[in-house]
């Protein structure tokens, strides 16, 4: 069997780790005929936008995309990129697994943890305006329907995966309407799941709880600016964000995605890593089913890295981009 799917390489090093990340799917035996279109900077130079139909129309119509890292200017220029196709394509889930990497050492180990971040509400839209000079006011939407979606997303991973503890991430002693609503949401589902135990935590006190005890989290369930905050700091706790993958995931398409930068300071210098984007290639093998080849590929990166001979710079070794590809190849095709 053979699939069409959409392929985003992204700026910077998106497209030195998407291609890598093609030949190490490619080598667990799956075939992808990719369909390559554009995004991001490039897009902007060479069809006037960040993001043309024809991409949100190839994504729709393939269901399931890879995108490489997208570079989004800092408080200027143009809108993020990732925050548009989240909106566009509505994939309200933002799905980020973390756990500790073989041979990455860290201060922690033995994390396993998955945060489910609501993509589609709250502040990290960028609802802004200036309504005077001086003062900026921004938006925070939160709905029912949104925050029961992404609670009942949550509860069915659990579900698939055998976990047992959810934990809503809120600040309703603040903001009691808005994360009061969340966490209502979050609360009325709770006796359709008694296998799963509910609990909530404020999050400053999750953030502390993370740094200090990570072991004990399982699944997290929070609103967006939450997820995007939190899911970082839990990839610095297992070596950053080069070796933690991502994925966006709607009822009917999913992109699968690197969360790092684009780096444009090494970007065609073969000194990528392409980690990351390789371990949320293993979750879109799980998304279409073809759990045996998504093992073999986590096996094989995870074997590359625990081996500690073949390392890219940023994790202390000399490897090229092709270099550490090349072994991650082997051992999946093996």
């Amino acid at each position: 069997m053979s699939y069409r799917f959409t392929l985003i390489p992204g700026d910077g090093i998106g497209p030195e780790v998407s291609a890598a990340t093609m030949r190490a799917i490619a080598a667990t035996g799956v075939r992808i005929d990719w369909e390559e279109v554009a995004a991001g900077a490039g897009a902007l130079a060479s069809h006037g936008t960040t993001l043309p139909d024809a991409t949100l129309k190839s994504v729709e119509r393939n269901r399931v995309g890879l995108k490489g890292p997208i570079a989004t200017p800092v408080g200027k220029g143009f809108t993020s990129v990732n925050v548009a196709l989240r909106k566009e394509l509505d994939l309200y889930v933002s799905l980020r697994p973390v756990k500790s990497v073989p041979g990455v050492h860290t201060r922690h180990d033995g994390v396993d943890l998955v945060i489910f971040r609501e993509n589609t509400e709250g502040l990290y839209c960028g609802r802004e305006h200036s309504p005077a000079p001086g003062v900026v006011e921004t938006l925070r939407i939160l709905t029912d329907r949104a925050s029961e979606r992404i609670v009942r997303w949550a509860c069915q991973y659990a579900r698939a995966e055998g976990r047992r503890r959810l934990t809503c991430v809120h600040k309703a002693t603040i903001m009691k309407k808005s994360d009061g609503l969340f966490l209502a949401a979050f609360r009325r589902i709770e006796d359709e799941w008694p296998f799963l135990t509910f609990d909530d935590e404020l999050v400053d006190d999750t953030s502390r709880g993370l740094v200090l005890a990570p072991k004990t989290y399982d699944l997290l369930v929070m609103e967006n600016l939450y997820g995007d905050v939190l899911s970082d700091l839990c990839a610095g706790l297992v070596g950053g964000l080069g070796v933690v993958p991502g994925a966006n995931i709607g009822d009917r398409c999913a992109v699968f995605e690197a969360v790092h930068g684009s780096a444009p300071d090494i970007a065609g210098r073969g000194l990528a890593n392409p980690t990351a984007l390789m371990l949320s290639g293993v979750l879109l093998l799980r998304h279409i089913g073809e759990k045996v080849a998504a093992q073999r590929l986590e096996s094989a990166v995870f074997d590359v890295l625990s081996a500690g001979i073949v390392r890219t710079g940023d994790l202390g070794g000399t490897a090229t981009t092709r270099e550490f590809t090349d072994a991650v190849c082997v051992r999946a095709g093996a």
